[in-house]
């Protein structure tokens, strides 16, 4: 298979200036394209592998998408925090969790869509959405009930992790849970998934479960459930 050409994104729409910057901007670039409509240019050889058919046809994300609430589902009135968020709050019924949401997304044009939208559904729900990676969630210590992290993982090695987790745990409330997944690289899915990703301008990172669980523990997080899923495996912890 080709090797795929380096891009650097033309829409650098955030300005962190730790060591993360690159990959940041990066995963934003990508999915600004996406959210965008954007036309993304593969090689005829990825064309032609089944997910990259399913992903255009548009029925690879209900394979895919992690199912937090099955494992978490937001409380009324609880305070919860979306990292990540693309655009959940169009998608997913938070009206009927009666959760207040918040959201911090690396996508600019997620966030404004989000920000112009959000509150026309429901202003009393919806608290707006933050511009930031992961690491450097711009919120208050013990400020949320829940936080929520799906589908992103993969984008960033483990040690942005461990920042992640350190942070999660900073603007969670005592008691507070996280609910996350990963990249199960057992899974048949994985590998194809991965090269269709690196293609669509993101690299993925095949981490074993055994490491991301053991960056968990030494992070302080307890595993309250787990769930499999085609492709991303769903944690809930409490630290």
């Amino acid at each position: 298979m080709s090797k795929k050409p380096s891009q650097t994104p033309s829409t650098n729409n955030a300005h962190y200036t730790d060591k993360w910057h690159e990959r940041v901007a990066q995963v934003a670039y990508r999915f600004n394209r996406e959210y965008q409509k954007q036309t993304f240019e593969l090689p005829a050889e990825v064309q032609a592998m089944p997910i990259y058919q399913e992903w255009i046809a548009g029925l690879l994300a209900g394979r895919i998408v992690s199912p937090f609430w099955e494992i978490a589902q937001p409380q009324k009135s609880q305070q919860c925090l979306d990292i990540g968020c693309g655009v959940s709050f169009l998608i997913y019924p938070w009206r009927d969790w009666q959760a207040f949401f918040y959201g911090q997304e690396v996508s600019n044009f997620a966030r404004d869509t989000l920000n112009s939208r959000g509150s026309q559904l429901n202003s009393k729900l919806f608290k707006g959405v933050e511009l930031g990676p992961a690491h450097q969630l711009n919120y208050q210590p013990s400020q949320f009930d829940l936080a929520i992290a799906t589908g992103f993982s993969c984008y960033y090695p483990l040690e942005y992790w461990n920042l992640v987790l350190e942070e999660v745990k900073r603007v969670l409330k005592p008691g507070g849970q996280f609910v996350f997944d990963i990249l199960n690289p057992e899974q048949p899915l994985a590998e194809d998934w991965a090269v269709l990703e690196t293609y669509l301008g993101a690299e993925v990172f095949l981490e074993p479960v055994a490491e991301w669980e053991k960056i968990m523990k030494e992070a302080g997080a307890k595993v309250v459930t787990q769930q499999s899923g085609e492709l991303f495996h769903l944690y809930k912890v409490r630290f």
